[in-house]
């Protein structure tokens, strides 16, 4: 599909609810995309929001952020949405990290909570004429 966007979406535990609401919101939109998530994220999104086809990578702490870095490395996808939990302390925080590093390396744009995303999808969507 011409103007087909790719977009991660990625989510810590204690935040899953809150990319799960940010999805129904933005379902429309986000259903003329090809998207992928981690782990449980992407079933949860994917349940959440019927029109919404997510392809399921690993968990997070499995090796799914590094699936996500390597994807946006081979400039394989267009966008990153991923809400962290700012709050809890993760094994596999040198992997969020990297995720992160490699965003801004790649010059991808990056949503890491509810508002930036908000502000994400008007400009991927509905300047696009996809809102």
């Amino acid at each position: 599909m011409p103007g087909t966007l790719r977009i991660a979406l990625v989510a810590h535990d204690a935040r899953k609810d809150a990319l799960v609401a940010w999805a129904r919101r933005w379902e429309h939109g986000l259903a003329r995309h090809a998207l992928c998530g981690t782990g449980t994220t992407a079933g949860e999104i994917a349940r959440a929001c019927p029109s919404l086809r997510v392809e399921e990578l690993l968990s997070g702490p499995k090796g799914g952020d590094l699936q996500i870095g390597a994807r946006i490395a081979s400039r394989e996808l267009d966008a990153l949405v991923f809400f962290p939990d700012p709050l809890s302390p993760h094994p596999h925080e040198n992997d969020v990290q990297a995720l992160i590093r490699i965003s801004l390396l790649a010059d991808i744009p990056v949503a890491l909570n509810a508002t930036s995303a908000d502000h994400l999808a008007e400009a991927m969507f509905v300047v696009r004429g996809q809102g």
